[in-house]
């Protein structure tokens, strides 16, 4: 069985972390959700609200592969939380070229301190290609229409905390 490793803030969740959590599952048997937490940061929604939001989004994509999905909170490496959770492929989604030369480089660094891990890199589909958290957030809370941006369970609790 083949465990894919996505990490990430996922905070938003976004239809690009949707899309790459969709082609991980077609590559991978399961896949480990690995939600980055950092005590210096003001997170728009808490790990657990993360987590259901994740559920959520992929449960109206693709409700059959909802079982193969586990998430987790993680603050150490990347390659050690891969190896925690028993991955043996880190899933990276890539934007553009300025992604691509990130990732290469976390890649290359990667494979020198966990050589038994696979890096595989996803494109983005054209229409999500743009999308950021970050940006997703600064819209959000500019009182900002997100919806094209993130799924529907992550609109509707954005659109609530509003209220």
């Amino acid at each position: 069985m083949r465990t894919g490793y996505l990490a990430g803030s996922f905070d938003p969740m976004t239809n690009g972390h949707l899309d790459v959590l969709v082609q991980g599952l077609n590559l991978c048997d399961k896949v480990v959700i690995g939600v980055g937490v950092s005590a210096t940061k003001k997170p728009m929604f808490s790990a657990e609200e993360r987590e259901r939001l994740i559920f959520a989004s992929l449960a109206e994509v693709l409700p059959g592969r909802v079982d193969d999905v586990t998430v987790e909170t993680f603050s150490e490496l990347t390659v050690t939380a891969a190896r925690k959770a028993g991955a043996s492929v880190i899933l990276r989604g890539l934007r553009d070229g300025t992604d691509f030369d990130y990732e290469m480089q976390i890649a290359g660094m990667n494979a020198e301190m966990a050589p038994d891990l696979q890096t595989v890199f996803l494109p983005a589909r054209a229409s999500n290609r743009h999308i950021t958290a970050t940006l997703v957030r600064q819209i959000a809370g500019m009182g900002g229409d997100v919806s094209p941006f993130v799924p529907k369970p992550v609109d509707a609790a954005i659109r609530a905390g509003r209220e």
